[in-house]
Parts: structure tokens; C-alpha cells; sequence
């Protein structure tokens, strides 16, 4: 049996004027925004839309915990690229994400989030992810650690 690696994706976004604070760059509670645009897109990119999984499992994936790393500030119309990366799937969800110039590739921004698998109703604590998610975010070793 070969070697497991776990999906990553990429978006293409646009720093839009409403996201600037008052020096003109990016405040900085939005990334947590474009890494949740990026999470939701690798859920996608997965084939899980988590809106309906949690409707019909009744499981929920609340993030639990968050880290931000600023390298270097994101301006008014920066053309930029969010990469989510999955590093784990098994006892919770965890993300890594980075973001950079479209242009250039410079890395401007390194994150990670960490969710959990609630049942609902109850809130109901689970102690590992659905073997459908872990399956769906889990890529056969194929040399591309990119699902196509």
C-alpha cells in the first residue's frame, strides 16, 4: 500500500478597498476571512460541501483554533493566491495555509486552523473525523499532491 498525502488547493483573490484599515494595508482579522474562502474551497475542490454534509450527517466542524503569521502586508488591489494544504484528518482537521503575490510569488501570510467533528444536536464531542471526510481530504500517493 503506498504512502497517503492530503489534498491542497489554490484561489485567486483580489484585496478589495473595503478590507484596508487605516494605514492602507489589510487588516488583519481578513485573512482569516481568505483562509475560510480557502478552506471552504478545498472542502469543495474535495467534493464535501459542508453546508449540506452537516444537514444530512448532522455533524458539525467548528474551528477550535487559529494561528496567523504576518510576513509581509497585503495593499489595495493585490493580486494574490490562497493555498490551503490539509496536514491532518484523522482525530480533527487541520489546515495549513499561505498566501502570496500572484505576480511574483512572494509569501506574504502563513496560517493554520484546526476543526473538530461535533454531532448535533447535543454537541456531541467526537474523538475523530467521519471516515468519509478523512477519505475525501486523503490523496493516494501519485507523486501530485494536488487532486486534479
Amino acid at each position: 500500500m503506498g504512502a497517503e498525502h492530503f489534498a491542497s488547493h489554490e484561489i485567486h483573490m483580489t484585496v478589495p478597498f473595503h478590507d484596508l484599515d487605516p494605514l492602507q494595508i489589510v487588516w488583519h482579522g481578513n485573512y482569516l476571512k481568505y483562509f475560510d474562502r480557502a478552506r471552504f474551497a478545498i472542502f469543495n475542490h474535495c467534493g464535501v460541501d459542508l453546508h449540506e454534509y452537516s444537514k444530512t450527517s448532522g455533524f458539525l466542524f467548528p474551528v477550535t483554533r487559529t494561528s496567523t503569521k504576518h510576513i509581509r502586508p497585503l495593499r489595495y488591489r493585490d493580486d494574490f493566491i490562497v493555498r490551503a494544504t490539509v496536514r491532518e484528518a484523522h482525530i480533527r482537521i487541520v489546515l495549513d495555509f499561505e498566501i502570496r503575490l500572484a505576480q511574483c510569488g512572494t509569501v506574504t501570510t502563513r496560517g493554520r486552523g484546526e476543526q473538530v467533528a461535533v454531532k448535533y444536536p447535543g454537541d456531541e464531542l467526537m474523538l475523530q473525523i467521519p471516515a468519509d471526510i478523512e477519505n475525501a481530504l486523503t490523496v493516494p500517493d501519485a507523486g501530485d499532491h494536488d487532486r486534479a
